[in-house]
């Protein structure tokens, strides 16, 4: 251990989990004893409350109650009365956000809705531009938004942004903490230089919303998006959430005209009318299981707010974070391991990726025998390096768990327990 590191001891970390404001909240989740879980940037831990809270929908609300229990047990307002609680996690007001479908179907929605508008505003626009190394399925829906609406996919790096977002650009799609590296934008300058060239701005907050502040009306974004499953903690598949800012969100209209969305669903009317403001981006009838466990995911949050919230899990979010980089940098650069996420504190989000120059995979399935479990994302066709990726979730993970996520890895590096065999059989999901 080098100086950087040599006041960072197991027990140093101990009496800054006895010290941690947020340390009780960590009972409020189930955590198998036998593993240390730093994997909540793709699957946030049970809390307690859900089984409980979904077995009463379901035995009865359901069981019982029947269909009086869209009114009596206020299931038919569930996207808004849950989006409201999400809605000052992320910066927005009362009223302007719903949760509802998947992050996929939503960003379809409001990149749809912000072509269109961009289309109104200025015409000759023809550019979409993102990330190249943006998720997947963000690119997928943006690659069929601009064959409805003659646009172009352009992708740059975060370093060439600057120059990309030119007077060409109608659209500006990104996702806040980049899913790889965990590298964050500044949300309020990249929006005001979108707005500088008058293009608009879509961010999918889906590894940001519940582990970084965000404040999505002080930076004057467009629209928004994000999943409910990862730091929201509401389960595999929990309902996701749209939001969409005061001025344009009644400026067109979103693709998918749902039922849900109308502004008389009970009238059944045969032509489609739009809700006004963003009730008009529901779509279909939600499932009130998922949005059950999304409501006690953000009972969690409403805990925090007793021990400074959104600032008290930035705090040790940033802190978890700094100790895992230190030890990693002192005790694992010997085994190739290299850090990609950024070391300062206002450009990175609540996870930290290590470049494996090979076998990436088998070691993390290596870990995830030991009990540590991150995940792994491969370069793929994209020529990137392969990542071990650690979700330090600042509700539930402690410093000691830092500690001993470190010290595991070191003795499976040190004693190649990656090349067994067992460990190099690549499973459905990694």
């Amino acid at each position: 251990m080098n100086k950087r590191t040599d006041h960072i001891t197991r027990e140093a970390c101990i009496a800054l989990d006895q010290h941690d404001p947020l340390g009780a909240i960590r009972d409020a989740f189930v955590l198998p004893a036998s593993t240390i879980y730093l994997d909540g940037n793709s699957l946030g831990a049970l809390p307690k409350a859900t089984a409980a809270a979904v077995a009463k929908v379901v035995t009865q609300e359901w069981g019982q109650d029947l269909i009086q229990s869209w009114n009596t047990a206020g299931w038919f307002m569930s996207p808004q009365h849950q989006g409201n609680r999400l809605a000052s996690i992320v910066g927005a007001g009362p009223g302007e956000l719903v949760i509802t479908d998947t992050t996929s179907v939503n960003l379809y929605k409001v990149l749809c809705a912000a072509a269109e508008l961009a289309r109104k505003q200025h015409p000759s626009k023809r550019v979409l531009l993102s990330e190249t190394s943006n998720f997947p399925t963000d690119l997928y829906m943006a690659q069929s938004v601009c064959k409805h609406y003659d646009l172009r996919l352009e992708l740059t790096d975060a370093k060439g942004l600057a120059s990309a977002l030119n007077g060409d650009v109608a659209v500006l799609m990104l996702t806040h903490v980049n899913y790889r590296t965990g590298a964050m934008y500044d949300m309020a300058g990249v929006t005001q230089a979108a707005h500088g060239v008058g293009a608009l701005t879509v961010w999918d907050l889906a590894h940001s919303a519940g582990a970084v502040p965000v404040d999505l009306n002080s930076a004057n974004a467009d629209y928004a998006v994000g999943c409910g499953y990862k730091y929201l903690n509401g389960g595999p598949g929990a309902p996701a959430f749209v939001w969409a800012n005061s001025r344009v969100v009644s400026a067109t209209k979103q693709p998918l005209s749902g039922w849900w969305g109308h502004a008389s669903p009970f009238a059944f009317d045969a032509n489609y009318v739009p809700q006004v403001g963003i009730d008009q981006y529901l779509c279909g009838t939600q499932s009130m299981l998922a949005m059950a466990a999304m409501a006690c995911g953000l009972d969690v949050f409403e805990q925090a707010n007793a021990v400074g919230g959104m600032t008290a899990i930035r705090a040790k979010s940033l802190a978890l974070t700094d100790v895992f980089m230190d030890l990693c940098a002192a005790r694992c650069t010997e085994f190739g391991l290299v850090n990609v996420t950024p070391t300062a504190h206002q450009t990175r989000g609540s996870h930290v990726s290590l470049a494996a120059p090979n076998g990436g995979y088998a070691m993390m399935q290596a870990l995830i025998a030991r009990g540590v479990v991150g995940d792994f994302r491969g370069g793929g066709a994209t020529g990137e390096a392969d990542l071990l990726r650690f979700g330090l979730t600042p509700l539930y993970t402690r410093f000691v768990d830092v500690w001993d996520a470190v010290e595991h890895m070191v003795r499976m590096l040190q004693a190649n327990e990656w090349q067994r065999s067992e460990f190099n059989r690549t499973q459905a999901v990694t």
